[in-house]
């Protein structure tokens, strides 16, 4: 490690903890030739994938665009926010959990779906409409079947 303030290139370890929160080394360090002490810290990067649209092109992987489509379908909804962040972080766990570089935008579909589905029967039909693109009468019928009796009521 260089020191910040004479950019040599050897400093001593004085001290090694976990940081209060867990999630990092803060590491106390002294450099051997100018003897200033700074801190440093160590944290894991996690990389979420790549997310490949359907016209074929990559992008990186937005959390505010999941939030935002999860908010949209949950618009008017007696959902907590607890619970919305506790879908986005359940979500965003399973894409960093799948090993893959790259993930389909339908397998992120698949996901919100699932969330939504989990948490509020009529926003997961308001998100399956535009999903999966409902031209017909039936289709909604269809999602509201699927979902089980008492979801229509639920609104």
């Amino acid at each position: 490690m260089k020191c910040p303030f004479c950019q040599h290139d050897e400093t001593q370890v004085l001290d090694t903890r976990v940081s209060e929160e867990g999630d990092a080394i803060r590491r106390r360090r002294r450099c051997g030739k100018c003897d200033k002490r700074f801190t440093t810290y160590e944290r894991i990067e996690l990389a979420m994938p790549a997310v490949v649209k359907k016209n074929g092109s990559r992008t990186e992987f937005a959390a505010a665009k999941l939030r935002g489509s999860l908010m949209l379908a949950l618009r008017k909804r007696p959902v907590a926010a607890a619970a919305l962040d506790m879908a986005i972080a359940t979500i965003e766990e399973k894409l960093l959990t799948s090993g893959k570089r790259e993930v389909d935008s339908g397998y992120i579909g698949e996901l919100v779906m699932q969330e939504l589905r989990r948490l509020d029967k009529i926003a997961y039909i308001r998100y399956a409409s535009v999903y999966k693109n409902f031209e017909d009468p039936a289709e909604f019928q269809d999602a509201i079947a699927e979902v089980g009796p008492g979801a229509a009521r639920e609104s």
